[in-house]
């Protein structure tokens, strides 16, 4: 068993002792908080792609995020469905210890589909999907991991992805709808390098100053081999 699997089979036991818990030990990872987050979505109403809900739902995803993780990108694009509906999508993707080299990756959903197609009563099946398990509980789980792992830094690097557009089309008969986030950040995110990495944060303290942000840009790109790539120079544009 590689040492990077050894980890990410650690991180995930940990996580499931320290959630059942005892009286006798701190718990790390808190159930009920994420319980809340999972309610907080449900709140917001369906998160499907150009409703208010799901505006609002990853405006929150976002800000928990911002707040918790080491770097924060956001993957915003637009998609047309086969119907020529236009859908305005975001990923976002939070890693915590960035400039690792082992790296374990967990994902879920926060979009959810806009008609209860599969369900067995008919007259559901025209209804939005609510999303309670199917999108809320992986968003619930990997925002109360971003809160255990901005508490204890783990041992090797940790990406939590969000991905939008999972669930709008048909999985049975139309792979152009379905797994866009997915398909979209599997298609269009870079390997930056640790330098970036290491300048993305120091540009992102609220402590330095622009000169000093300006001189640790130009020390580390230096150290990359020059000026930065214009897609490094976006907010967003350099996750690593």
């Amino acid at each position: 068993m590689s040492r990077l699997w050894r980890a990410a089979v650690c991180l995930v036991l940990g996580l499931a002792c320290t959630a059942r818990g005892g009286a006798s030990r701190p718990r790390e990872f808190a159930g009920e908080r994420a319980f809340g987050y999972l309610s907080q979505q449900m709140q917001f109403g369906p998160r499907i792609p150009g409703t208010p809900g799901h505006e609002r739902t990853g405006d929150w995803i976002l800000a928990h995020l911002r707040a918790t993780a080491d770097t924060v990108a956001v993957q915003g694009f637009t998609h047309v469905t086969r119907r020529g509906a236009t859908l305005h999508l975001r990923n976002f993707f939070a890693r915590f210890r960035p400039a690792a080299t082992d790296r374990v990756l967990m994902l879920a959903h926060w979009d959810t589909r806009p008609r209860a197609d599969q369900s067995a009563n008919l007259g559901q099946q025209r209804l939005p999907v609510p999303g309670a398990n199917d999108g809320a509980s992986g968003v619930a789980l990997l925002l109360g991991l971003a809160d255990v792992l901005k508490t204890k830094p783990p041992a090797v690097g940790v990406d939590l992805l969000f991905v939008d557009g999972e669930d709008y089309g048909n999985f049975a008969t139309d792979s152009n709808d379905v797994l866009i986030g997915s398909r979209y950040f599997a298609g269009h995110t870079r390997r930056c390098s640790p330098c970036c990495s290491t300048w993305s944060r120091t540009r992102t303290s609220s402590s330095t100053t622009k000169a000093t942000r300006r001189r640790s840009r130009r020390k580390w790109w230096t150290g990359c081999g020059g000026s930065p790539p214009t897609w490094a120079t976006a907010e967003f544009s350099c996750p690593a």
